[in-house]
């Protein structure tokens, strides 16, 4: 295959140097991702109140159970995009991108219509308080109605990283998020929207990201060159595509599924704690992000090198993604313990006192556990770039299992600490199951000697 503009061959050089160079404009976009998100988070707790924070944050849990099914499964998309780049078969990109476009636009009207109908049960079933129910009801119908355009960014997005190229897609990322920030302030104070405001400020910025990816795609690169005789749906290639992405998507949705009943507990302890929750887990994404971007680097370089029959450079990358991790980790914990406090400040507000208290546990709490996650980036994303990605389903239900405990600690005699326990005990078990998958896995292949 032709090398394109931007793209990167992963299959060759130092591991943790092209991780690195790879994972970069990948973590300065998730960054500034998190960063908007921050100041959205920030706008709607001061220009909106509490309550409008408290009903965005009992979203979370339904966000990641939908939306998280959609970026999972556009990412397992990637993967057979990636192999075939690394592979050197151009005409097999070409198939795999066209018959992903088409499941996306499936995907994309089954699960807008099916989610808003669902939308309003589905916050009663979470028992979302009822000070803050039609705020959050609001909220999710705009971002449900969005679907479409999330469908578009995670697919066209994947399928530019799936040739290496991170650089336009974490440029494009930076645009819709300057506009995102914009469009928040717009349509909160002189078009005074509220939440609903705040939520088409995300689908807007989100649409405008996914249509310049994929005028990238389609006009500025070559990969899509020549396309017409490869546009006709391939029963091979749409098994193949569905095989690898939606055990992917149904991980995320597995997982969030113990999000839900540990949200539950949250709302269950009323609004106070749902809205210092919140604001705690937006600091904690803006530093877990970054980790994520690593993993999602190792799964491109993992499918690459799976396509170019390289497992010693799979297994060189796995040591490259976990020294990358764990050192960023230390670095996370040592910046959290100085900013907790000022940071969860200046989201809610020095006047919100119970709020504030209850962030600064969370975040105290959490940090100190992050080495889970980093390594369970590295290891479920390998996982997924080799292919296996229905055992990433079973690592969702060890993240099930973890949140669900969590719930259940919350409800019992720990109260708030066994929501700040939840996450890290989802990812814990998760580790353990990816870890001994990758090494059965890839033990196998570094034994056959089936190294070119």
């Amino acid at each position: 295959m032709k090398k394109q503009s931007g793209a990167m061959d992963l299959t060759v050089g130092s591991p943790i140097k092209q991780i690195l160079l790879f994972s970069l404009p990948l973590i300065l976009g998730t960054l500034f991702q998190q960063l908007y998100s921050l100041i959205d988070t920030i706008m709607v707790g001061r220009l909106i109140g509490t309550d409008a924070l408290a009903a965005v944050g009992a979203t979370y849990s339904l966000n990641f159970l939908t939306l998280g099914f959609v970026q999972g499964a556009c990412v397992g998309f990637g993967i057979p995009l990636a192999q075939s780049f690394g592979a050197k078969r151009g005409d097999e990109y070409k198939r795999y991108f066209f018959n992903g476009a088409m499941i996306c636009a499936a995907l994309a009207a089954v699960m807008t219509t099916a989610m808003v109908l669902l939308a309003r049960p589905m916050l009663t079933l979470m028992r979302t308080p009822q000070d803050i129910f039609d705020q959050t009801l609001r909220y999710m119908l705009v971002i449900f109605l969005g679907i479409p355009a999330s469908v578009l960014y995670n697919f066209c997005a994947g399928a530019l990283r799936a040739s290496g190229d991170s650089r336009h897609p974490f440029v494009f990322l930076l645009i819709s998020s300057l506009l995102n920030i914009v469009l928040d302030y717009l349509l909160i104070v002189p078009i005074p929207l509220g939440v609903t405001g705040a939520a088409l400020a995300t689908v807007l910025s989100q649409l405008l990201s996914g249509l310049l990816n994929l005028f990238w795609l389609a006009k500025k690169t070559a990969l899509l060159s020549g396309s017409r005789g490869y546009m006709a749906f391939s029963g091979a290639h749409a098994k193949r595509l569905c095989a690898v992405g939606f055990p992917m998507g149904f991980e995320y949705s597995i997982s969030a599924l113990g999000a839900v009943v540990m949200q539950s507990a949250i709302n269950s302890l009323g609004s106070v704690a749902v809205a210092g929750q919140t604001a705690g887990e937006k600091i904690r994404q803006m530093f877990t992000l970054p980790m994520e971007s690593v993993g999602m680097g190792v799964a491109t370089y993992a499918g690459q090198n799976e396509g170019a029959n390289r497992p010693d450079r799979i297994r060189d990358g796995i040591r490259a993604g976990l020294t990358i991790q764990w050192t960023y980790c230390v670095v996370a914990w040592a910046a959290i313990a100085l900013l907790k406090r000022p940071l969860s400040t200046l989201v809610l507000g020095a006047q919100a006192a119970q709020e504030l208290e209850l962030s600064v546990q969370y975040l105290g709490i959490i940090s100190t556990l992050f080495c889970f996650h980093g390594a369970l980036m590295i290891m479920r994303n390998t996982l997924q770039g080799m292919g296996y990605s229905a055992h990433a389903v079973l690592s969702g239900v060890g993240e099930l299992a973890g949140r669900s405990l969590g719930g259940l600690l919350a409800a019992g005699s720990l109260g708030f600490v066994g929501i700040c326990l939840a996450n890290p005990l989802a990812w814990g078990l998760a580790l353990a199951y990816c870890s001994l998958m990758v090494w059965r896995f890839l033990g196998a292949r570094l034994k056959s000697g089936r190294v070119t």
